[in-house]
């Protein structure tokens, strides 16, 4: 069986589709065979995706692009500061809310099996540091083409406008932005210091990514061997984990090293408040109940 990435297998998806693997054909003494084809050689997270949902291919690891397309509340979870830190998201996702969610796609004829992590979202800029929302006023920043990011960013005073990431650096090189958010490892990845001056470190969005199995190929296996795949997916998304936390660390200071200004000391209280005046909206698109829900998790 095949499982596609868009990342490397070096990163934080990337460990858990390799230990995803390693535990389906340990548990199935070898019956079970999972191939890895990474960094996007095989398309895009919206390809995969829909290539899974066609039962064309077997596994995919899909942030909000992919799984968003298929139960659209689900962009629930990109909307700005909703977390109020890593451990609050992860609560959330290991719990009901999370575990119903994973059930959303089904309709799509996708077949949610764990949940893994692209890692926190943090903001660059040029030329102005970012430590509270007055900062972000009139800021040209490039979001991805995400409904909850765009009116996030907007209604916390930023220009926010959608772009695709391969065309960011040339975006930014000329100018066009002034900034733009990604995790850690797609800031360090795409050389994006060399365009930008500072690292705000947000965390302002925790990006989730889902790992999926198309229903042809999970209704082909046994009772057991489904067992060993749900299994295999649990501790695919402990691996992932695992490795953002060594990464947040380490590529914070890489980035420093590059040259990066790091700015630490974010009012995380000020963009919390400054975010639920989109509550209205948000509410309007995913559901007041869901987003209480997320909110009153406990970590």
């Amino acid at each position: 069986m095949r499982l596609v990435i868009t990342n490397t297998v070096a990163s934080q998806t990337g460990q858990g589709a390799t230990v995803f693997a390693e535990r389906v054909a340990a548990s199935s003494g070898g019956r079970l065979r999972v191939e890895i084809y990474p960094a996007g050689v095989a398309g895009g997270e919206l390809e995969t995706t829909q290539d899974v949902a066609k039962n064309a291919l077997e596994f995919t690891i899909t942030s909000s692009v992919g799984f968003a397309m298929v139960a659209p509340k689900l962009g629930v979870f990109d909307i700005p500061f909703l977390f109020r830190d890593i451990a609050h998201a992860r609560a959330v996702l290991d719990g009901p809310v999370g575990q119903k969610a994973l059930t959303e796609v089904e309709a799509g004829g996708l077949v949610g099996l764990a949940w893994s992590e692209n890692g926190l979202r943090h903001l660059t800029t040029a030329s102005v540091p970012v430590r509270s929302p007055k900062d972000l006023s009139g800021l040209k920043i490039r979001v991805p083409q995400s409904v909850a990011m765009i009116t996030g960013f907007k209604t916390l005073g930023a220009d926010a406008k959608p772009l695709p990431f391969p065309d960011l650096y040339g975006a930014l090189s000329a100018g066009e932005f002034q900034g733009q958010e990604n995790p850690l490892g797609n800031i360090a990845g795409a050389n994006f210091d060399r365009v930008q001056r500072y690292l705000s470190l947000t965390g302002h969005i925790y990006s989730a990514a889902m790992l999926i199995m198309s229903r042809q190929a999970y209704d082909s296996l046994s009772e057991d061997e489904r067992t060993m795949v749900r299994a295999a997916a649990r501790a695919a998304t402990q691996a992932a984990r695992e490795t953002g936390d060594r990464n947040e660390a380490r590529l914070t200071a890489e980035l420093g090293k590059r040259g990066m200004t790091v700015i630490a000391d974010i009012d995380r209280a000020a963009f919390a408040t400054a975010i639920r005046g989109a509550d209205a909206q948000f509410e309007t698109e995913y559901g007041k109940p869901l987003l209480e829900a997320i909110r009153a998790v406990r970590s």
